[in-house]
């Protein structure tokens, strides 16, 4: 049975990353089932600078204090490591614009390597605390998880991929993406959230029931 997992997700969203985790785990207990997984792009902040700001300004603007923003930071490093995961947040020390990062991971999904990407920018991000606006930065990412340089530096250097972005933010709203992670499975079955494994699996199941039924 073939199933096609569409993920709208951001690269800055550190739930984003645990769903990741928890979906591969889902997908693994999955017996005589090829899931084919599609991420598209969703920004959190799209009104975001090109060069990104400085982390603490952008987490005392959204939650309004440093000591709050380390208490969710904590929570998060918990789960984390729950799902194998080290973020590291103290290394961290700008919220990027995700746009460049975006149009990397569709050049990917051309290049057939999408979902590789995607994991080397959660991780350049999450756990060594790597600037996501500095496009010098992103392409040595992207580059050292499979992709063509050239291909890269080419994307960056236009406007390719830019339409995507709107696109798929259209789309997302069309679909009721309020938050992310966002879970479209066969086109059917729509999930929310960083779910547990069992959550996501039933879900997967169920989109599976609901395809054999129209047939």
């Amino acid at each position: 049975m073939n199933v096609t997992v569409d993920i709208f997700s951001d690269v800055i969203c550190p739930w984003c990353f645990i769903g990741k985790r928890r979906y591969e785990k889902a997908v693994a207990n999955l017996a005589n089932v090829d899931v084919r997984i599609r991420w598209h792009p969703y920004q959190l902040n799209p009104q975001m600078p090109q060069e990104g700001i400085s982390r603490r300004e952008y987490r005392i603007r959204k939650f309004g204090s440093w000591e709050r923003s380390m208490q969710l930071d904590a929570n998060i490093v918990a789960v984390g490591k729950e799902e194998g995961i080290e973020f590291d947040f103290e290394r961290m020390e700008r919220t990027p614009n995700t746009c460049d990062a975006h149009r990397l991971i569709d050049l990917a999904h051309q290049q057939g390597m999408q979902d590789a990407v995607v994991e080397a920018l959660f991780r350049a991000y999450f756990t060594e605390g790597q600037d996501l606006s500095n496009r010098e930065t992103l392409i040595d990412i992207v580059i050292a998880a499979g992709l063509d340089r050239e291909a890269a530096q080419a994307m960056l250097s236009s406007d390719a991929g830019k339409d995507l972005i709107q696109q798929s933010q259209l789309e997302a709203r069309r679909v009721g993406v309020e938050g992310v992670p966002f879970f479209v499975i066969n086109g059917q079955v729509a999930l929310s959230g960083a779910q547990p494994p069992e959550i996501i699996q039933a879900a997967i199941q169920e989109a599976i029931g609901a395809d054999s039924d129209s047939r």
